[in-house]
């Protein structure tokens, strides 16, 4: 064993409070970089000696020079065991699915999720722990702590194991084994939907696109929807992983999956469209003609997954985080269960699923999952979609009339302004925040704020609370504004807006996203003067 000593000052990079750590890949590629996190983690959980963990990333630029490092640290410390993806490739759902079948003691996920992959571009790692999820905040804590006090790291001076080859290897004294990343997450699709019935639906004609954007998904997607489903070859599209992902933005949303919405509103457009994102962990769902929100997605799933073997005896509960649209409650109200409003990050999913009050959740950012893993799952998204579509026998266009005529439509938009001088970004956030208490009654771009604060989480579960957690503002009629300061970005700071307008089922539906949030916007520019602090009232990315 090695001990490297770290002659630098404190770690720069772990946030507290954060389950991970994202930066720009020459960063993670500076020597001690990648291994002060990875010992910090170590230490932050009392060691790694005589554990099991699992390892695997969306196979991006440096993915396979990290797992090489980080077997050799977790060896040096005395892990007993690490269950590896074949070539160091495995999604995010699959890792918390190993996680859970294989009873390890955590993970590690190699990936940034959604951002651009390259060695100018994005790298990111963050560690799960038993249940599968993300590492909950004392744990955090407990890391960051570590990473502005580390001092030294442990790891072996030993040659690069084979990744390629399924196969149990030895390093040092710890043991490794090359799985398929594939086949333990296939099997626990085929127990939650009916795989018999979904191949019938692509028997009689049922055509469907899926874009895996060059990302992890695309093994995934091409062994169960080409293979097990039987849809047609060429189905999936951008199938092969690669470490730049094709030079493209791997998030699936209608901007940067522009080539499949383009299919899905042309005249030759298929019956179902979906994408992934770089890990596997977010979707989209499009139907011809007819793009799906992810607030609605969430909603449309909650009404109709009974329909799924999986969860025919009904739902615990529904939760949502706390930008996401409010179309979700309805039907938790409608179906008599609870529903929840949790921060945004899937940590806070964890405790509300571990202790049986909630069996679907979601993020309006295109995550959405189950109790079937601790996170969340982009191809189990598009599958329920299938199970539904096939039981239901309509387009995804009569499915989301059908939801609106019964639930109502949350009309929903969400405003993303990136790469914000941090200092601009924050002074626009505190310029609305010293106001907010100030803001109840008063009337802004012909519409009345009905109330406005800062969202803060009381935890049911283990009664941990989560402050200053993003601005709420909500108007007369059944608008609602919420602002954010996102931590996903490497470069300043991401401004997020979302904006939502409700309108009843017996109201008109027709009304373009665009058309029927037009106040709030207006009423958003007004409030936060961002013209004036930021130089600029239209954002990089509307979704």
């Amino acid at each position: 064993m090695s001990i490297q000593t770290i002659s630098k000052g404190p770690f720069e990079g772990q946030k507290p409070g954060t389950s991970g750590l994202r930066k720009k890949t020459r960063v993670f590629m500076e020597a001690g970089y990648l291994e002060c996190f990875v010992q910090a983690t170590f230490n932050a959980i009392g060691g790694a000696k005589d554990k099991t963990f699992v390892m695997g990333g969306d196979g991006r630029y440096f993915n396979r020079e990290a797992i090489q490092t980080m077997l050799r640290m977790a060896a040096a410390n005395g892990a007993k065991k690490v269950i590896v993806g074949q070539n160091g490739l495995v999604s995010t759902p699959a890792v918390s699915n190993l996680i859970r079948q294989r009873d390890t003691d955590g993970g590690f996920v190699l990936s940034a999720s959604h951002n651009p992959g390259g060695i100018d571009a994005d790298f990111g790692i963050k560690y799960n722990v038993c249940n599968g999820g993300p590492a909950p905040e004392h744990i955090t804590q407990s890391m960051f702590e570590q990473t502005q006090s580390i001092h030294e790291y442990h790891t072996l001076d030993t040659p690069d194991v084979d990744l390629a080859t399924l196969a149990t290897l030895t390093l040092g004294d710890m043991q490794i084994e090359v799985v398929d990343p594939v086949q333990d997450y296939r099997d626990l699709m085929a127990g939650l939907f009916d795989f018999a019935k979904i191949k019938a639906l692509f028997e009689g004609g049922f055509r469907m696109r899926f874009d895996a954007m060059h990302a992890v998904t695309g093994p995934y997607a091409k062994a169960i929807l080409e293979g097990d489903l039987g849809a047609a070859a060429g189905t999936v599209i951008n199938a092969h992983p690669s470490e730049d992902f094709g030079g493209g933005h791997p998030d699936p949303n209608p901007f940067w999956a522009k080539v499949l919405m383009d299919e899905m509103m042309s005249d030759e457009a298929p019956d179902f469209g979906a994408a992934s994102d770089g890990d596997g962990d977010r979707n989209m769902i499009v139907g011809r003609g007819a793009y799906v929100t992810p607030s609605d997605s969430l909603a449309v799933l909650a009404a109709n997954a009974h329909l799924a073997p999986g969860y025919k005896d009904g739902l615990a509960g529904v939760a949502r985080s706390m930008p996401t649209s409010g179309a979700s409650d309805k039907v938790a109200e409608r179906l008599g269960i609870a529903s929840y409003e949790t921060p945004t990050g899937w940590k806070f999913f964890g405790n509300l699923l571990d202790a049986g009050k909630v069996t679907l959740c979601g993020e309006e950012s295109a995550g959405t999952g189950s109790d079937h893993v601790r996170e969340k799952d982009g191809l189990w998204a598009v599958l329920l979609w299938l199970n539904i579509l096939a039981e239901r026998k309509q387009s995804v266009a009569e499915i989301m009339s059908d939801h609106w005529a019964t639930y109502g439509r949350n009309y929903y938009s969400r405003h993303d302004y990136e790469a914000v001088p941090t200092e601009a970004a924050n002074a626009l956030m505190n310029g609305v925040t010293v106001k907010l208490s100030d803001f109840a009654g008063r009337e802004v771009a012909g519409t009345k704020i009905v109330m406005a604060d800062e969202f803060s989480y009381h935890d049911p579960v283990d009664g941990s609370v989560s402050h200053n957690q993003g601005l709420r503002i909500v108007f007369d009629g059944g608008g609602r504004a919420v602002l954010r300061l996102s931590g996903t970005g490497t470069e300043g700071a991401t401004l997020r807006i979302y904006l939502e307008q409700y309108a009843s089922s017996t109201e008109p539906h027709d009304l373009t996203p665009e058309a029927a949030l037009d106040k709030i916007r207006k009423a958003v520019i007004e409030i936060t003067d961002m013209q004036t602090l930021i130089g600029r009232t239209e954002p990089d990315v509307k979704t």
